[in-house]
């Protein structure tokens, strides 16, 4: 019988989640609002503040997946991996503090993207981790506690926060400080309690020796249909997703919905994910997580032709609590499939190309969002493509697991 009660490393990794959310949480609501402030406060239009929002959050990603699968490799190397996640949180946190500063956009644009450049590596590490703190059998349970423990904890310094704006416009400093101090604290545990138990035996100067053996793991990759299907459909679905979370405030203020709704209703897709990602997890012990997955992307695609119509703070809130419901289930569920079909010694390489497939979409789906929002000045008008890439995410996704022996 499947022992349901979480192990202290189990825990450890869950609390991530926890810390690293609560800067996602502002990513996804203040800081967009603070920086169309700034924006506006020189001259810059709506349509310009959105389309420099998108172009910011794209070269973040952009970078990323550039860097992530060498990173990857390198951090298979035995002793490597708590280090190398180490220092891309602790910069992370840094950024995240810095950000209490800078009075120009421009300044304020460029220390966000680097904090979101250190967030992003610091994921391929912790993906990579799941593999080594439980075993292929807790792989959903474990993946959806950790989205669901994150989204229900961001909320905390989430809410101080708003508390600390609304009763000060100046005391938006103290919330980048508050985030930043929430994404170490719950980090400790982690680097405390975690030991890499599958590493790769290879030696060589450890960057550079990464960067050469990029090629050689997608050959590899290529190889294998159902790793090589799989990482294609997730480009697509991901890419929905993503840019969804990275452009729902950004789209609701340029469209002139009230800031505090906006923010409430994201606050109430955090509280909704909670349990649904849980409800996900009970759920993954009755079907599939191939069953589930391909109905979570279905159900994205379905929201997504919902939001080219926004255009109330009702229909926004609605939109929230969709998002709410399979979120935290389509991002945990994706990272544990991916989990179970990879070879647990090549963790770290294998999710950094798995990162270059999820920083990749997000860079195709949010340049796209501010390109045609801006030659066309209307914000609305990018967001109907997103349901074509999730119905080409759920047709590859079919594909993938066309001809396999494994049922996941």
């Amino acid at each position: 019988m499947e022992k349901r009660r979480l192990s202290k490393e189990e825990l450890a990794w869950i609390l991530y989640d926890v810390g690293n959310s609560a800067f996602i949480l502002l990513t996804a609501t203040v800081i967009p609002i603070y920086f169309e402030s700034l924006a506006e406060a020189c001259g810059l239009t709506k349509v310009q503040y959105l389309a420099y929002w998108g172009y910011a959050a794209s070269a973040a990603t952009l970078f990323v997946a550039a860097c992530g699968p060498a990173l990857g490799i390198v951090s298979d190397l035995k002793g490597r991996k708590k280090p190398m996640f180490a220092v891309s949180v602790f910069a992370g946190a840094a950024g995240c503090a810095t950000l209490a500063f800078p009075e120009n956009w421009l300044a304020f644009l460029l220390i966000f993207a680097a904090a979101r450049i250190c967030y992003n590596i610091s994921l391929i590490f912790y993906d990579s981790m799941l593999l080594d703190v439980t075993q292929p059998a807790r792989f959903d349970m474990v993946s959806s506690h950790g989205y669901a423990w994150g989204y229900l904890g961001s909320c905390i310094p989430f809410v101080a926060s708003l508390a600390l704006i609304l009763y000060s416009e100046a005391a938006m400093p103290a919330a980048f400080l508050l985030n930043a101090a929430w994404w170490i604290a719950f980090t400790y545990p982690l680097l405390k309690s975690y030991r890499q138990s599958h590493a790769s035996e290879e030696g060589g100067v450890p960057l550079p020796a990464g960067t050469a053996k990029i090629y050689q793991t997608i050959k590899e990759i290529t190889g294998q249909r159902r790793i090589a299907l799989y990482l294609l459909s997730f480009f697509f679905f991901i890419d929905g997703v993503y840019t969804i979370i990275e452009m729902a405030t950004a789209y609701g203020s340029a469209l002139g919905l009230e800031t505090s709704g906006l923010l409430l209703a994201l606050l109430a897709t955090q509280l909704v994910a909670f349990p649904c990602a849980l409800f996900f997890s009970l759920l993954s012990r009755r079907f599939s997580t191939s069953f589930l997955l391909k109905t979570c992307i279905l159900a994205y695609a379905g929201i997504s032709v919902y939001a080219v119509g926004l255009d109330s703070q009702k229909k926004f809130w609605i939109l929230a609590i969709l998002v709410g419901m399979f979120q935290g289930a389509i991002q945990a569920l994706a990272r544990s499939y991916f989990a179970k079909i990879i070879p647990r010694e090549k963790a770290g390489e294998y999710f950094g190309i798995y990162d270059i497939c999820g920083k990749g979409a997000s860079f195709l789906g949010t340049l796209l969002v501010g390109f045609v929002a801006q030659i066309t000045g209307n914000p609305s008008a990018g967001v109907g493509i997103l349901s074509v890439l999730f119905s080409v995410g759920v047709i590859l996704f079919v594909q993938a697991e066309r001809g396999s022996r494994q049922i996941v």
